[in-house]
């Protein structure tokens, strides 16, 4: 099997993965590391939680005009959620607006996953690349920040093997 979202970890690592998806005990490994589920089920209630976030962690990055869910963001291209900057001449001036759009598959996500893809694209308003200093950020927001990114794809896989996941042709 493929293991699409697990591509780069070591050769170890991926054969417990798949120790665990030949027992059929991965889902259940993740969600037993993961059980809350995510309380944010709306745009209005996402926003609140992605301001209260940059408000704690990042007061001084520029503010955002627009945080949702994005039903056509899709997994298998690489977008768990989108950071972008919308500008626009106002008054002689170049005025950026900030939005951020999350996957919607999050509403049914664990919790802990939900907070890992904020914290990521609230990074890219300050770091761009992914560099020492994103993932040094990331860490700063979230001190589990590696091991939240390692299960989210655990959980994108045991998803996909369960069908509940779109799949690149």
């Amino acid at each position: 099997m493929k293991l699409r979202y697990l591509q780069g970890y070591p050769p170890g690592l991926l054969a417990q993965v798949e120790g665990l998806i030949d027992s059929g005990r991965l889902a259940e490994t993740v969600a037993r590391r993961h059980p809350q589920p995510s309380a944010i089920r709306n745009e209005r209630a996402l926003y609140d939680y992605v301001c209260e976030m940059k408000a704690r962690h990042m007061k001084s990055a520029p503010p955002l005009a627009k945080v949702v869910f994005d039903p056509k963001l899709h997994v298998v291209k690489n977008a768990l959620g989108t950071h972008s900057a919308v500008s626009r001449v106002q008054g002689g001036q170049l005025k950026a607006k900030r939005e951020i759009r999350i996957a919607a598959l999050f509403k049914d996500a664990p919790a802990d996953f939900l907070r890992m893809i904020v914290v990521h694209e609230l990074a890219h308003l300050k770091e761009r690349e992914h560099d020492k200093a994103f993932y040094a950020l990331c860490q700063h927001m979230e001190p589990d920040y590696h091991q939240l990114e390692f299960d989210l794809r655990l959980w994108l896989t045991a998803q996909e093997l369960q069908g509940k996941e779109p799949v690149a042709d």
